[in-house]
């Protein structure tokens, strides 16, 4: 397929409402907050954003993967204004009520294992983590874990101890969970490890492992779980070599350790499956999703394995978790994605990655390009023969497209990662891509 580029106008990005309402920001909301982009948000709709002064853009962030069914879906909407003329709240740790044991049923019909599962709910992905270390200590009587380079897993203090995306993240907040070993992630384009006479370099990874962690470090009696994303998000959209889930499962299944799945932004549907592990052909034993699970409301969840959750009552909770109006837009948003949306997710990520790798034909910046559904990274780089990151670049890349209506955002030390909604239609595409390679041309020419 080709691109047709062309060169769109610059847009009058921040405008002066915008630059008023910013400022009023910097005084009473925290610092810490990064804000990529002066965007000042006033209206949505489907996989387009329009600000405050009225600037139009072409959405391929979703809030960080977040509005999977796209911007205030019309089916979405309605649920949730039906389940608050209901009731807003009444604490699931306390009371019952039917619109969260629908979510349950329907997540233990879609869950990536073929025994029964159980869910806890909570606000977020972070919660979510924060739920799985308890529940693989309490089930297992273990407590350390193994987590890998350039993960993120939130910024709570246990969901940080297994964080290692940026280093910054972590600074001034030690001391963390401890028990928690780093590896290198099974990223083929950036290998860390000599892969020692195995073909695939994921497997060289779980032989390090084995025979270096569970060797040296700790012993395998006392790790509870293994967590990771099933596709690295933070860290640079990096999908692993194909043998490496299979030899991390084997692994796992001869100490009694368990494989958290961290799905929180790999998960529903993104990928063109239910959940990214599905590509790779093993069982997880919990999975935690959350960000695209209800197009926007905040809801979060643990799926184990029933067995798994033997926990008694009091032993984990949570006030608002699972609350009725992000139970309702959860329970629309996956009749959303299983009604079409998904395959198409798996579709026009085809296309797009098609796209991107004649685009990269065109462009020695590109380094590679990667991904499976609408879980797309582009990474760029000095040289394609070192490989150097190329972080000054594709930051520059980045804040063009936004200037000319197209929203990125970074991961990792110098990709692109591309989420749009999973209704993305090949029009809108189309522009974006349009939009996208003009920047890296007027980029690349300023160098």
């Amino acid at each position: 397929m080709t691109v047709q580029t062309h060169a769109g106008s610059r847009l009058n990005t921040p405008g002066p409402i915008a630059r008023s309402l910013i400022e009023r920001d910097k005084q009473v909301l925290s610092p810490s907050l990064p804000r990529g982009y002066p965007l000042v948000i006033d209206h949505g709709q489907g996989a387009e954003i329009w600000d405050v002064d009225g600037n139009r853009y072409i959405d391929f962030m979703t809030g960080i993967a977040v509005t999977s069914t796209g911007h205030s879906h019309p089916e979405v909407v309605a649920a949730i204004k039906a389940q608050a003329e209901q009731f807003l709240h009444i604490c699931a740790a306390d009371f019952y009520y039917q619109v969260v044991i629908d979510l349950a049923e329907k997540l233990d019909e879609i869950a990536p294992f073929k025994e029964d599962a159980q869910t806890f709910f909570t606000n977020s992905g972070a919660e979510a983590i924060e739920a799985a270390i308890k529940l693989a200590r309490y089930s297992t009587g273990r407590q350390h874990f193994i987590a890998f380079f350039g993960a993120f897993h939130g910024r709570t203090l246990g969901a940080l101890s297994l964080t290692a995306s940026k280093h910054l993240q972590k600074e001034g907040f030690f001391p963390l969970m401890p028990g928690v070993t780093h590896v290198p992630y099974p990223d083929p384009y950036h290998p860390v490890l000599q892969l020692g006479g195995f073909k695939d370099y994921g497997e060289a990874v779980v032989d390090y492992i084995e025979h270096f962690v569970l060797g040296k470090r700790v012993s395998p009696s006392d790790v509870a779980a293994v967590v990771i994303e099933p596709i690295l998000g933070e860290g640079g959209y990096v999908v692993p070599t194909p043998a490496f889930f299979p030899a991390l499962r084997e692994l796992c299944d001869k100490h009694g350790i368990l494989l958290i799945a961290d799905e929180v932004q790999s998960g529903m549907g993104r990928t063109g499956k239910w959940w990214g592990i599905e590509h790779f052909g093993v069982e997880p034993d919990i999975i935690t999703t959350a960000k695209g699970i209800a197009s926007g409301m905040p809801l979060g969840a643990i799926i184990a394995r029933k067995s798994l959750m033997t926990w008694e009552p009091g032993s984990h909770g949570s006030t608002f978790g699972g609350n009725p109006v992000s139970c309702a837009a959860a329970i629309a948003t996956i009749k959303l994605i299983e009604n079409g949306m998904m395959d198409n997710a798996a579709r026009m990520g085809e296309h797009i990655l098609s796209a991107l790798r004649e685009i990269q034909t065109r462009h020695p910046s590109i380094g590679d390009v990667r991904g499976k559904g609408l879980m797309i990274g582009v990474e760029f780089v000095e040289d394609r023969e070192t490989r150097k990151p190329a972080r000054e670049l594709r930051d520059k890349i980045v804040d063009h497209a936004f200037e000319h209506g197209l929203l990125l955002l970074g991961a990792g030390d110098s990709v692109v990662r591309m989420m749009p909604a999973l209704l993305i239609d090949p029009t809108l595409t189309e522009e974006a891509l349009a939009i996208f390679e003009d920047s890296i041309s007027a980029i690349e020419a300023k160098l």
